[in-house]
C-alpha cells in the first residue's frame, strides 16, 4: 500500500477516538474525570445513527450524539459535583448503563441501512503534491478532527480562559480566589468534553462504520481513550499523536490480517490494545523512582539516553483531579 494512502486511511479512521480523547483531555484539565466514555461512545453512536436515519440528515444525527454525550457528563457532575459522590465509581456505573441501553435500544436498527458523511475533496488543495491526498481528501468531519486538536491547543495554553481551565485541575482554590466560579466552570468543562465524547461516538457510526450492529466495533475505544488521555499528559496535541498511534496499530493489524489469512482474525483485531497498555506502561515506568535508581547502574551513554527517553515520556496529572472543592 502507498504510504500516503496509509497516512490517509489512519486520518480518516482517527476521529472516534480522537474527539473522545480531546474531550476527556479538557474534562480532566478542569479535574473531574468521566470513566463512562466506552458506554457514552456506544450510546451515542445508537443515537447518532438512528437519530440521522429518521431525519435523514447527518447533522442532525451529530448534534444528538453530542447531546447524549453532554448529558452522560451532566449526570456525573451533578453527582461528583453537587451530590459529592464518587466520581470514579459513577462513571464506571453509568459505562455499564449506556452500553446495556446502547443495544437495548438500537436491537432493532441492527444492520439497517442508513445515511453516511459523504467524501468531500477540498477544490484546489486536494492537487496539492504529498499533503493534499493525505489532509484534503477527506470529509468534513475529518477536517473538524484535525481544527479541533489545535484550536484546544491554542485555547488551553494561549488564552486566558485555557489558563483558568488549567487553575481549575491544578489549584482551584487559587483559581477561586481570581475570581473563577470554580463548581460552574467545572460543569462547563465536563459538559463540553462530554459533548465531544458524543462527537466522537456519532463520528463511528455515521462516518467510520455506517450503521449500527451488535456486538459493535467500537468496544473497548472508550477505555483505550481513557489511556491515551494519560500518555498524552493532558496535553492536546501529544493526546492527539496518541490517538493516531492507536488508529495506526489497528490499521496495521489489518494489514497483516491480509497478507497473513492463516492467522485468527481475534489476534489481529485485539494486538492494538496490548501494544498501547505496553505504551502506557513505559510512560509509568518513567514516572517511578525505582526506575532511576536502576538507571544508575547501567553504563553512562546508556544512562544518559534512557533517562532521556523517559522524560520524554513522562506524565503528571493535574494536581486537583478527581478531588472535590469547597469553598471555605
Amino acid at each position: 500500500m502507498d504510504f500516503s494512502i496509509l497516512i490517509a486511511s489512519v486520518l480518516a479512521a482517527s476521529p472516534p477516538i480522537l474527539f473522545a480523547v480531546l474531550g476527556e483531555t479538557i474534562t480532566e484539565k478542569a479535574g473531574v474525570i468521566n470513566l463512562s466514555l466506552d458506554g457514552s461512545m456506544l450510546l451515542t453512536a445508537m443515537v447518532g445513527f438512528i437519530v440521522a436515519l429518521h431525519t435523514e440528515n447527518v447533522i442532525l444525527g451529530f448534534c444528538a450524539g453530542m447531546g447524549v454525550g453532554a448529558l452522560i457528563a451532566f449526570i456525573i457532575a451533578f453527582v461528583s459535583l453537587t451530590l459529592h459522590q464518587p466520581q470514579v465509581a459513577t462513571g464506571f456505573v453509568l459505562t455499564l448503563l449506556s452500553r446495556d441501553l446502547a443495544y437495548v435500544i438500537g436491537n432493532p436498527y441492527a444492520h439497517i441501512p442508513g445515511p453516511q458523511v459523504s467524501h468531500t475533496p477540498i477544490p484546489g488543495l486536494v492537487d496539492l503534491p504529498v499533503v493534499g491526498p493525505i489532509l484534503f481528501d477527506q470529509n468534513p468531519v475529518v477536517y473538524l478532527s484535525l481544527l479541533a486538536i489545535f484550536v484546544g491547543w491554542a485555547y488551553m495554553f494561549k488564552t486566558r480562559s485555557g489558563l483558568n481551565l488549567q487553575g481549575l485541575g491544578e489549584r482551584p482554590a487559587a483559581a477561586f480566589v481570581r475570581g473563577v466560579n470554580v463548581p460552574v466552570m467545572r460543569y462547563v468543562y465536563t459538559l463540553v468534553g462530554g459533548a465531544l465524547v458524543g462527537l466522537g461516538g456519532a463520528s463511528f457510526s455515521l462516518m467510520v462504520k455506517p450503521g449500527w450492529a451488535r456486538p459493535y466495533g467500537i468496544e473497548g475505544t472508550g477505555w483505550i481513550a481513557l489511556a491515551i488521555v494519560i500518555f498524552g499528559g493532558w496535553q492536546p496535541l501529544r493526546a492527539a499523536l496518541g490517538a493516531y498511534f492507536f488508529v495506526a496499530l489497528q490499521t496495521a493489524a489489518n494489514l497483516l490480517q491480509s497478507v497473513m489469512p492463516n492467522i485468527p482474525t481475534q489476534l489481529f483485531s485485539t494486538l492494538p490494545f496490548p501494544l498501547m497498555i505496553l505504551t502506557l506502561l513505559l510512560v509509568t515506568l518513567g514516572n517511578a523512582e525505582w526506575m532511576h535508581r536502576v538507571l544508575n547502574h547501567l553504563p553512562e551513554g546508556m544512562q544518559r539516553f534512557l533517562i532521556r527517553t523517559l522524560k520524554t515520556l513522562q506524565t503528571v496529572p493535574p494536581a486537583s483531579l478527581g478531588t472535590l472543592f469547597r469553598k471555605e
